[in-house]
């Protein structure tokens, strides 16, 4: 007979759970891998979208701020420091990555135009995924301000505090032809019209308040612009020019560019032949019936120097129209505070070019302004006591416009 042989034993339902648990931990440690780096990329590239729209906001606030200060005339070394100063201030991190400003911008719509273009990279941290590569993660991002003037100053008075810091008064009468009056003082009477003074220009702007009389004209603001935000120095980034080579004398009837260590005191016929001019150890004065003439000149008064121009005196001088010192005709020493610049003259005189004195007062007591009107004034303060017709487009006489109000949005 043969040998009866007993079914092979069916697992028990308990050791068949037990088998089966086996097989899904199995299954379970195998996947971790891949369940912990899905959840991983997915976390990291949840925080790689969020410092993506942080570089974003980084890169907008460093154009708009970049743009205000690049409205002013500030040239690339200062705008760029703004655009890195917002940017970091809006958490960007130098040292994860670059930045770059473009003023005006390279590419896009906006090439060429007054705006700058701020681009930003930033490398981006790997955490869990660093166990599924190495490549570097970077975010990237552009952004574009454009300026538009809204109003540009032919007279600009630059004093943050000062009572009348742009003053007009006697019988004087100013018109400004596409341009305005500025003033940067906080003071209630920033700026003042009295007497029988009038003045025609397009807007009267103060960071503080304004006193006229009913001889201002406003061509394009309905009233004078009050409360408004101050204005840069538009030549705040312009180098004084240095004084090289032996002192000169000022006699003769044409005199050459250089040092002048005890003034100049010009009488007679006198031509100044084209440079700059250094004047120290005493005033640039203009004497009585004096007719001096000059074109593509700077003068530069260091130290004490001022400027005094006779009454009777007739004098034509204009600016350079191209190089460093392009559009300045006189340049106010910045260390030097205190006492006035008065300027005076025919109105056969002609003075074609910017009048800046940052650091001093100008007192324009002529009846006469530049070629076409081109004459700028920007000064610590300004009185007016003369007569004058100036012209806000002077770019061909080598000058820039002077943002008085402009508006600034981000473009791109």
């Amino acid at each position: 007979m043969k040998p009866i042989v007993p079914p092979p034993e069916r697992p028990s339902g308990r050791g068949l759970l037990r088998s089966e648990r086996g097989n899904v931990a199995v299954v379970f440690a195998l996947a971790m891998p891949l369940v912990a780096g899905g959840a991983a990329f997915g976390v990291e590239s949840s925080y790689w979208y969020f410092k993506d729209i942080e570089l974003q906001g980084a890169a907008d606030a460093a154009a708009y701020a970049a743009a205000i200060q690049r409205r002013t005339g500030s040239q690339a070394q200062a705008v760029a420091a703004v655009a890195l100063r917002e940017a970091t201030a809006n958490g960007f991190d130098p040292a994860l990555g670059t930045i770059q400003v473009n003023a005006p911008p390279q590419s896009g719509p906006n090439a060429g135009a007054d705006a700058v273009e701020v681009l930003l990279t930033e490398r981006q941290n790997r955490f869990f995924t660093a166990l599924f590569g190495n490549e570097t993660v970077t975010a990237r991002a552009r952004s574009v301000a454009v300026f538009q003037s809204a109003s540009n100053a032919c007279v600009l008075a630059l004093d943050r505090s000062a009572s009348r810091s742009a003053q007009f008064s006697g019988s004087s009468s100013l018109t400004l032809q596409g341009c305005s009056v500025m003033a940067n003082s906080v003071a209630p009477d920033a700026v003042v019209m009295q007497g029988s003074a009038t003045a025609e220009t397009t807007c009267l702007i103060s960071v503080g308040g304004a006193q006229t009389t009913s001889g201002l004209t406003l061509t394009e603001c309905a009233a004078p612009v009050t409360q408004a935000p101050p204005v840069a120095d538009p030549y705040g980034e312009l180098p004084e020019p240095t004084a090289s080579g032996s002192c000169l004398s000022d006699n003769g009837s044409s005199l050459a560019p250089g040092r002048y260590c005890n003034g100049m005191s010009l009488s007679g016929n006198v031509t100044l032949q084209p440079g700059t001019y250094v004047v120290s150890g005493g005033n640039f004065r203009v004497n009585s019936n004096a007719v001096v003439t000059g074109d593509g000149v700077t003068i530069h008064l260091t130290g004490t120097a001022r400027t005094r121009f006779n009454g009777n005196a007739t004098v034509q001088l204009s600016a350079p129209t191209s190089g460093t010192y392009s559009g300045v005709l006189f340049f106010g020493d910045r260390d030097s505070t205190g006492d006035r610049n008065v300027f005076n003259g025919t109105a056969s005189s002609r003075l074609t070019g910017a009048i800046y004195f940052p650091s001093q007062a100008v007192e324009y007591q002529g009846n006469f302004s530049g070629v076409n009107g081109c004459t700028q004034i920007v000064a610590n303060t300004v009185e007016w006591t003369g007569n004058a017709t100036f012209n806000v487009d002077c770019t061909g006489q080598g000058m820039q416009t002077l943002p008085a109000m402009q508006l600034v949005k981000l473009a791109e």
